[in-house]
């Protein structure tokens, strides 16, 4: 165990690695022993059912252990605290509860977490759990789109696009949404290729919307469809009836 506890977070995550099942006691010996990075692995692991079975209360606890840890590394402990935020705010092992949500969402931002500045930000959005603030919603988004949050990206250029808490940015958006294509997203991937056909860029904007596809639900593939067949950008934005949708 002194070894475990003498590693570096990449050595942990070398380690601690691979197959769920095999991995699995190393994970709880490591997270017994105190060390953070083990502890939210294996609230991931507990989440998801993944060489553990399913158990979302003590996934909870987890991460909950490892947000609260003293002498832990910030990253880790804003990973935490943003897992503890969504816990509450999706009802996982605990009740929905949006203010406490919101609470751990805005701790973890203020540790530098990217997934807690994109929750934290889809709140503020909304009003969900905190005063509806979409200015500093837009805030939030950047930051996190500057740390190469592709999804922040995307909403980020949603936002700039419809003029949404701030002043319209047509430039500004197609910039992100082709940030957010290059970061996987498929969803700035379609936004991306949007722009690419209203430049008359056919050919790019199909491989925009192949990639798209590519993990897309069934409405957004039938939208792609519909837009590679015609070339319609009119019907644009019926797909983001749900921007924030994953």
């Amino acid at each position: 165990m002194a070894r475990l506890q003498a590693m570096t977070v990449a050595e942990l995550a070398e380690a601690l690695g691979g197959d769920p099942a095999s991995a699995a006691p190393w994970v709880q010996a490591a997270a017994a022993c105190g060390i953070a990075a083990a502890q939210v692995q294996l609230g991931r692991m507990l989440l998801d059912g993944a060489g553990v079975p399913e158990d979302k209360l003590m996934a909870l606890r987890w991460f909950a252990k490892a947000a609260r840890s003293s002498g832990v590394e910030s990253k880790i402990r804003g990973e935490a605290q943003n897992m503890v935020g969504r816990c509450h705010e999706l009802g996982w092992g605990t009740a929905i509860d949006l203010i406490a949500a919101g609470d751990w969402y805005q701790r973890a931002a203020g540790l530098g977490d990217s997934w807690g500045m994109y929750n934290l930000a889809n709140m503020l959005f909304d009003g969900r759990g905190v005063a509806q603030d979409r200015s500093a919603a837009i805030a939030h988004y950047e930051r996190a789109a500057r740390l190469g949050h592709a999804r922040a990206m995307n909403l980020l250029g949603r936002c700039l696009e419809e003029g949404w808490g701030a002043p319209r940015d047509a430039a500004a958006a197609a910039l992100w949404y082709c940030r957010s294509a290059e970061g996987g997203y498929f969803r700035g991937a379609y936004n991306h290729g949007i722009e690419l056909l209203r430049q008359g860029r056919r050919a790019a904007a199909t491989a925009m919307f192949e990639r798209a596809c590519a993990q897309a639900d069934a409405p957004l593939r039938e939208h792609i469809r519909i837009l590679a067949e015609t070339g319609h950008s009119v019907v644009v934005k019926q797909i983001a009836s749900n921007p924030w949708a994953d």
